[in-house]
């Protein structure tokens, strides 16, 4: 009789399964502290915009009987407003990982390539590799993307390039000359996407708008996503951006009613009024990462960050012991050995309270070393 693992094709056996974190209660249990600050996953302290919560709020029970759209209407409709495009221009997913996806089916299948950075958000390589697509990695230069490298990667076989800008998680990200030249370079060859992420914690007029870079490059698709700067994370609300017709060809691979109703609701609310958010979270992202660069240069520890919510320091123990050693202070990051900088941690940005925490649970960890 046929073994069940015989049903399985290679490019699945050899793919090692990701491990979510257990729920905080059971990691408070597990490392005997009461509170935990979770500066691991980005997430926005100040949590949803005012409008999102009020959505979330008035949510009546008996509608979780009721399916929800099954594309998004009323949440793709807010966005072409927002943007100024046709509604038919979105595809909403559940978080963006789930467009990720999509997009890879719509465009590639085995034989085929994308190509990346070998040290950015590792969906797009994970979703390539266990859908049998080989995922070219071009190596960061200087901890920013490569983009004459990148370029070089490209080959017959290449379907997909995916830039994350701001690059996670580095902070780099790509001017708008950069980005420009590249596209040029690549000339329609490939479809390009602009995972955009933390596009929302950039204020600079050299960052290049993917809304509009778009409009110029009908082979560009982006990625925006509810759960960081509109903290939604909980609710797995991601979108794309694209023209029309590159959208109705991954809308093919896409699955309807992914997203739920409250995420679609509260996703849509955020974007009401949502400019006090934005700068209140900016605010508080800053403050703390001048907080955080002054404690890793006292302690002499090299650092990279740039835009986005996080800071990188590389430390002088395992970035998995001390994880554990900072969890018995309630204090939880993100080990980098997995994103291939090893003894790197990376830390969100947070409020007063919980960068405090941290300085302190990591001088004392560190002076036990």
């Amino acid at each position: 009789m046929r073994q069940l693992i015989d049903c399985v094709p290679a490019y699945v056996r050899n793919f090692e399964s990701y491990t979510p974190s257990r729920p905080d209660a059971v990691l408070m249990g597990q490392y005997g502290v009461s509170r935990l600050y979770r500066l691991n996953n980005n997430e926005n302290a100040l949590g949803p915009p005012p409008a999102a919560r009020e959505a979330i709020a008035a949510y009546p029970s008996q509608q979780a009987a009721v399916y929800p759209s099954g594309d998004a209407y009323a949440l793709r409709q807010a966005l072409a407003t927002r943007f100024g495009k046709d509604p038919d221009q979105f595809l909403v997913g559940n978080g963006s990982c789930e467009v990720i996806g999509s997009v890879i089916r719509a465009f590639c299948q085995q034989g085929d390539a994308i190509v990346t950075t070998d040290k950015t958000f590792a969906v797009y390589e994970w979703v390539a590799a266990f859908s049998g697509v080989e995922a070219r990695l071009v190596p960061l230069r200087d901890y920013a993307l490569d983009a004459s490298a990148m370029l070089a990667a490209v080959t017959d076989a290449t379907k997909v390039v995916f830039i994350c800008n701001p690059n996670n998680p580095t902070g780099s990200w790509w001017k708008r000359g950069v980005l420009e030249r590249f596209l040029e370079g690549l000339a329609g060859r490939a479809v390009v996407v602009l995972d955009e992420a933390y596009r929302e914690f950039v204020d600079d007029a050299e960052f290049p708008d993917g809304m509009e870079v778009m409009e110029r490059h009908p082979g560009v698709l982006v990625f925006r996503t509810f759960s960081k700067m509109y903290g939604l994370a909980g609710l797995r609300v991601g979108y794309l951006c694209g023209s029309r017709e590159a959208v109705d060809i991954v809308r093919r691979t896409h699955i309807v009613y992914s997203v739920n109703g409250l995420g679609q609701i509260a996703a849509t609310a955020a974007l009401e009024q949502d400019a006090g958010h934005i700068a209140a979270t900016r605010h508080m992202v800053a403050e703390a990462q001048t907080f955080l660069r002054d404690v890793f240069d006292a302690l002499g520890l090299e650092h990279v960050s740039g835009a986005g919510n996080f800071i990188m320091a590389r430390m002088p123990v395992s970035d998995t012991l001390l994880y554990r050693r900072l969890m018995r202070h309630g204090v939880m990051v993100r080990t980098m050995t997995g994103f291939r900088f090893p003894n790197w941690i990376r830390v969100t940005m947070a409020r007063e309270e919980a960068m405090a925490a941290f300085a302190k649970a990591l001088r004392q960890t560190l002076d036990k070393s």
